[in-house]
């Protein structure tokens, strides 16, 4: 799958193992290389239904947003690239996301 980032700042931290360690801590770097790697190696996004990482789809405010698990209450948060494909009933259709762009790093909790 392709990744891309909303933020350059984001970017370079998260390709950075020594700014990622700084930022998130040993643990939280290792996760984050995890789910990053996960991510890449998918071919669509319903190919990690089921694999570590708690992969969903938030509601709210931050509907059409998903969210991985990294450690404690931090969350990888991304999007499906534009257009993003959808379900007949509005949901997002997983098997057809091929490309995401990662929002943030964030304990929403």
């Amino acid at each position: 799958m392709k990744i891309d980032f909303k933020k350059e700042k984001l970017k370079k931290q998260l390709e950075s193992d020594r700014d990622m360690t700084k930022k998130y801590g040993s643990e939280g770097a290792r996760k984050i290389q995890i789910r990053l790697r996960q991510l890449r190696d998918a071919d669509c996004l319903a190919d990690l239904i089921g694999s570590p990482g708690d992969w969903h789809e938030l509601a709210g405010g931050r509907k059409g947003q998903i969210a991985a698990k990294l450690h404690g209450a931090f969350r990888l948060i991304f999007e499906p690239a534009d257009p993003v494909p959808r379900k007949t009933d509005g949901g997002i259709d997983w098997s057809r996301v091929e490309s995401v762009q990662i929002l943030e790093i964030v304990d929403y909790h």
